[in-house]
């Protein structure tokens, strides 16, 4: 395996988890090996769209050791985002078990330190009993994959240009933005494909409702540094809530960041000095432009991110393999 040269894909690897729920309550998890598995051709999940996922990372850290980054953020947020979509939570303690399982089930597949790689865990929780009539699944299948990767981005950390989608809505108020599911990402596919066509690597959707605030990436969080040393970010219901931003905003604090979580006029991007993407995939992605319309909007340098953005992707990092001290306790071994 050329780790240094991994990108961000799917990758067949040793094995998997999954428990099932049913009406005597959630089984114990199982190892499989079998990538493909049996679905009923009327699942809730393929007919209502019962379905929801996380990501997260597993690191080699500098000590040789293995830690998962913030594993109970994201299970407390797969709960938020179950019950939303009426669906039996996985519990906590479950959650965690199945991740540290299935890092200890692919060790082959962990990339070590100092390649810039990680694991990468996907669980995955879907309505599986028979529905033709709309209504909520009874059983439920959790399952948590891994994969190594490398950068979400070929060019890593590196600024990209981005568009103001106006011809399309990512998600409505008081709708599932702030829940994982797998429609939030359908609903901008192709918004995002068609900034791609006109050379944009990613899209920047708006408020549905009035269209004159920010709301998300079509991949994940936007941040911005203002020129009075703020970090800002969205506070709406239609955007997930990042565990990475979450975090950025804590090493923002440390720095002596003033962090303000607000809604934001699309106006105000000529206010800012450094704007980011962030999530899970990418940590942070510099976008050096943003096109609305004629008006392109301009951060730092075409070719380098910004001091404050730089600051904070690579203290996380530190944090991640182990580097520095985890002063916040994010870290969790395997």
């Amino acid at each position: 395996m050329n780790w240094r040269d991994l990108g961000f894909q799917y990758l067949q690897t040793d094995s998997y988890l999954r428990a099932d729920f049913t009406n005597s309550g959630w089984s114990a998890l199982k190892v499989c090996t079998d990538p493909n598995m049996s679905i009923h051709i009327a699942a809730a999940a393929l007919h209502y769209g019962q379905e929801c996922f996380e990501g997260l990372k597993a690191f080699t850290r500098k000590d040789g050791s293995i830690a998962l980054f913030r594993p109970m953020e994201n299970a407390r947020r797969m709960i938020h985002s179950a019950k939303r979509l009426v669906m039996e939570p996985v519990p906590e303690e479950l959650f965690l078990d199945a991740c540290k399982k299935v890092v200890s089930g692919n060790l082959d597949w962990m990339p070590p330190y100092g390649t810039g790689a990680s694991l990468y865990l996907r669980p995955l929780l879907i309505g599986s009993s028979p529905r033709v009539g709309i209504s909520p699944s009874d059983d439920y299948l959790f399952l948590v994959l891994a994969m190594p990767v490398g950068p979400y981005y070929k060019n890593g950390f590196s600024p990209v240009a981005a568009m103001v989608q106006e011809k399309y809505d990512r998600a409505a108020p008081r709708g599932v933005g702030k829940v994982k599911t797998g429609g939030n990402y359908a609903a901008g596919l192709l918004g995002d494909l068609e900034a791609k066509k006109r050379g944009f690597t990613i899209s920047l959707y708006l408020d549905s409702g009035t269209r004159t605030h920010i709301d998300e990436f079509g991949t994940s969080n936007f941040i911005a540094i203002t020129k009075d040393n703020k970090y800002v970010t969205p506070e709406s219901d239609s955007i997930l809530t990042s565990v990475t931003n979450k975090s950025l905003q804590q090493l923002a604090e440390d720095f002596g960041l003033t962090v303000e979580r607000r809604e934001i006029k699309l106006a105000e991007l000529a206010d800012f000095t450094e704007v980011g993407s962030c999530g899970t995939a990418a940590v942070i992605t510099p976008v050096c432009s943003i096109t609305c319309n004629d008006r392109v909007y301009t951060f730092g340098r075409k070719n380098e991110a910004g001091p404050v953005l730089t600051r904070l992707y690579r203290e996380l990092l530190a944090i991640q393999y182990g580097e520095i001290e985890d002063r916040h306790r994010w870290m969790v071994k395997v």
